[in-house]
């Protein structure tokens, strides 16, 4: 059985688990610029790099890792959310894109193998949204300007791709996805991966909200999301970071009552206090996700920034025995999108 249909029928006998936030928990660990840097030869200021930590602790990302699986994580996510060659520039360390992402990958798969409960888990690529974007203008006086094409976010993200899963993903997961082209180029780099590889690279898209009236920075509703990704047929489909669970409600509860496919969320510890920390305890994320299950919305849930591992153990007792979202059948009907879906009856 494929990790995509094992995956299937383990979310459809319960609520399956995402780990929580690695950099709120890189935060805790101090650590200083050398920290980062480790033995490694490079010009920029390293501070800050969470990704490069693959690298230079990969004992850090191991502990961490570790803590998620011991709080009851089903799915873990690599530590890779800036490793890509656009992000990377910001520190001079693109050359290093390919080993930050295989290392990554196999820090996760080791950790995940060597758990030693007998229980399966899965490993997701995490592939972050660059700090470009292909929708909108950086320079207000000329909206026709982008910084980088198409063509050139794709490769970006397919040298990350090929390197996660050289490291031994199951899945790669694209996500809070502020802009749904460059989302478009991940997939399309996920699809002609899969093709090279000649067997099944399923795909999770995760969506991010830049406000509370439900869309993107690229400006889709979630429905509208949904139309203009639902082609590639992702094996999860939802929405993290954003705001906390209460404000992400009625957003989800619109795109668990569009997908045919599972949904997955994962949101923040609350919002972030004016020193840009999150205040909310474990036991109220918890009880906020509780709602989302008891009106079925979910199949997967997690947490995002500040997010740590008692609160992944509090949302993981909170969806014990709950029941998971049913999934609809697909509607026989065109669905089209701009910034919202058009729907054509047949």
């Amino acid at each position: 059985m494929s990790s995509a249909n094992e995956f299937r029928s383990a979310a459809a006998e319960r609520i399956l688990v995402k780990d929580g936030a690695y950099g709120t928990l890189i935060q805790c660990e101090g650590l200083k610029e050398a920290d980062y840097r480790g033995d490694l030869a490079l010009n920029h200021d390293q501070k800050g790099n969470n990704d490069l930590l693959n690298l230079t602790q990969p004992a850090i990302i191991r502990k961490i890792a570790e803590s998620f699986v011991s709080s009851g994580a089903d799915i873990l996510a690599t530590n890779t959310f800036n490793a890509n060659r656009i992000s990377q520039s910001d520190y001079g360390a693109e050359a290093l894109v390919p080993e930050i992402n295989r290392a990554a990958a196999l820090i996760i798969r080791e950790v995940i193998d060597g758990a030693g409960d007998g229980r399966k888990r899965w490993v997701a690529g995490a592939i972050g949204p660059t700090n470009k974007t292909l929708s909108l203008s950086p320079d207000v006086n000329d909206p026709g300007f982008r910084e980088v094409t198409f063509a050139e976010v794709k490769a970006v993200y397919r040298e990350q791709i090929d390197a996660l899963v050289e490291g031994g993903v199951d899945f790669v997961l694209i996500e809070t996805v502020f802009d749904t082209l460059n989302c478009k180029a991940a997939i399309m780099a996920a699809l002609e991966a899969e093709q090279e590889l000649g067997r099944e690279l399923p795909i999770m898209i995760s969506m991010t909200l830049t406000d509370l009236s439900g869309r993107n920075l690229s400006g889709h509703t979630v429905e509208g999301f949904w139309a203009s990704v639902r082609h590639a047929r992702p094996l999860t489909i939802g929405l993290n970071c954003s705001f906390g669970a209460a404000q992400l409600r009625p957003h989800l509860a619109a795109l668990a009552r569009s997908a045919e496919t599972l949904v997955m969320a994962y949101p923040n510890a609350g919002l972030p206090n004016e020193l840009g920390c999150y205040d909310e305890a474990a036991e109220e994320t918890a009880a906020q996700v509780r709602e989302w299950l008891d009106e079925g919305l979910v199949n997967i849930v997690g947490g995002c920034c500040g997010t740590t591992p008692a609160h992944i153990a509090a949302i993981a007792g909170a969806a014990t025995g709950a029941a998971p979202r049913s999934i609809p059948a697909p509607p026989n009907t065109t669905m089209l999108s701009g910034l919202e879906p058009m729907v054509l009856a047949a």
